[in-house]
């Protein structure tokens, strides 16, 4: 391996690491926040809440695209009010760790937990 190699996968290892590097007081809380948020967006896709079966289903017509919409949109447990407020929070979050504000960070965390419950 010739040395430009090896001055090249240096750069490459140490430009991997800057981002650690430069991690914020609250980095790992809001690690573990994402990590709580995907995993319960996750459980809602999975879990496919079910409503009961309309007497137009059964007149062997294909549901349109307003209906299946509509029908959807009753059975949605986490609005999409709700994880746009996460976000937000999440948003605001990363913002803080990346100012190095550690008191706004978990506000905004605190936030997006009571969004999320």
């Amino acid at each position: 391996m010739s040395t430009w190699h090896v001055m090249i996968s240096t750069t490459a290892v140490f430009a991997a690491a800057l981002p650690i590097a430069q991690a914020g007081p609250c980095s790992p809380e809001i690690d573990r926040m994402q990590a709580r948020v995907d995993a319960r967006l996750a459980a809602r896709a999975s879990a496919g809440t079910t409503g009961s079966e309309s007497s137009t289903a059964l007149l062997h017509r294909q549901p349109t695209p307003d209906s299946i919409a509509k029908a959807e949109e009753g059975l949605r447990e986490l609005s999409a009010e709700k994880v746009a407020k996460v976000q937000q929070a999440m948003k605001h979050a990363k913002a803080a760790d990346r100012a190095g504000d550690a008191s706004a960070c978990a506000e905004a965390l605190g936030a997006a937990q009571r969004a999320l419950d």
